[in-house]
């Protein structure tokens, strides 16, 4: 196997919680050099549930895989200018600063891009203008609580998947890299900015949101488990499981149907109704007397019996599990999916996920363990000290 793809990129990393997290974890599985900053005593997600037995994060060992973790006590002029000298250290890879810790005084862009210009900061904050902001509190002011539920729900569905802290980390290697190339192309360093309610206000308007609400006026209602604007549906099957169907083009709403053996009751049901499935729309309104029509067939169906029904059709659905059914069930969770091994970390052994990413030359780099807290310290004061 060969080294990753940003081998010889060092990138020092200070966070919590996890858009900025996720974002040095997808460089170091890339192959970089990220090392991640760290009070004495652990930051502020050091003890994030969930917990093992023994209080251990597994939370933040999960996100910080492949990192070298350095302890400094920041509230000493002695620890501040450690950290300044190791952000700002001399080396073509060096000089590349990720953070989604307020970015003041010292730690400012200003005052360590005069130790060295070069510099490239990659900042993470709650709002445009620097404000605090969670993924918790950024998702119920986007709409799609409100949008979420069942139908005759009078509160709106919060997600606890930290969706725009997901795609904010991955936007956060986006900028990084490419200020990175701007560099390598021109020798000049710059300040990266993101914002967290950006990232969420952005793809509301990317997926034709906002444009709704300005040209036509409308509110997306409650709609349980439907998907908006095309047929989907969850069906119950007779061993109390439960799937999700979607036949979101022609292919797949004819694949359903032939699977389902149903294609002359919705012809005969078109005829009698008026209701048109052929294209999504006729579908989206027609979700409901779909939904009817299906029903008796899942129902009547284990999920093993559908699973085998299913297979190669090119029905598209898949079933609602547990985390615990998603780990015991799923051959996608396991070794049999390249991505994953069993690694032994601090807390234990268990399946860890490497990079999605895959690359024709460079492969993809196997995933390694989480660091304990501050075990590259001494490690990484030797390489400063030699640097100078």
């Amino acid at each position: 196997m060969s080294k990753g793809i940003l081998d010889g990129v060092r990138v020092i990393e200070g966070s919590a919680f996890v858009a900025a997290p996720t974002a040095g974890m997808t460089l170091a599985q890339l192959g970089a050099d990220v090392i991640r900053f760290d009070a004495p005593g652990g930051g502020l997600d050091h003890k994030r549930w969930p917990l093992d037995s023994a209080g251990n994060s597994l939370f933040w060992s999960g996100l910080n895989k492949g990192k070298r973790s350095f302890a400094v006590d920041l509230r000493s002029d002695e620890g501040r200018e450690t950290l300044a000298r190791l952000i700002t250290a001399p080396g073509d890879g060096n000089g590349i600063f990720l953070t989604n810790f307020p970015a003041r005084g010292w730690m400012s862009y200003e005052a360590l891009s005069e130790r060295r210009p070069d510099l490239i900061m990659v900042l993470m904050t709650g709002n445009h203008d620097g404000s605090s902001e969670v993924d918790y509190t950024v998702n119920p002011s986007v709409g799609f609580p409100d949008a979420m539920g069942p139908r005759d729900s009078a509160v709106p569905t919060n997600s606890l998947m930290p969706a725009w802290d997901t795609a904010m980390g991955g936007l956060a290697v986006v900028g990084l890299l490419a200020a990175l190339r701007h560099r390598d192309r021109t020798g000049e360093g710059q300040l990266v900015k993101i914002a967290l309610s950006d990232v969420a206000l952005a793809t509301v308007g990317n997926l034709g949101r906002i444009a709704e609400v300005q040209l036509e006026g409308r509110e997306q209602p409650r709609d349980g488990n439907y998907l908006y604007g095309a047929f989907g549906g969850d069906f119950p099957t007779s061993d109390g499981r439960r799937v999700m169907v979607v036949a979101l083009t022609s292919r797949q709403w004819k694949a359903l149907k032939e699977a389902t053996g149903t294609e002359e009751l919705f012809e005969t049901v078109a005829a009698a109704t008026g209701h048109d499935f052929r294209g999504e729309a006729g579908r989206y309104e027609g979700r409901d007397l779909i939904r009817e029509l299906l029903t008796p067939w899942f129902g009547q169906r284990t999920l093993q019996e559908i699973r085998t029904t299913f297979e190669g059709t090119g029905v598209s659905w898949g079933p609602y599990q547990t985390f615990k059914q998603l780990v015991q069930e799923d051959t996608r969770c396991s070794t049999e999916n390249p991505m994953f091994t069993e690694v032994e970390h601090p807390v234990g052994t268990y399946l860890t996920p490497a990079s999605p990413l895959e690359f024709s030359i460079n492969g993809r780099m196997p995933a390694v363990r989480s660091p304990e807290l501050g075990e590259h310290t001494d490690e990484i004061l030797a390489e400063l000290d030699g640097s100078d």
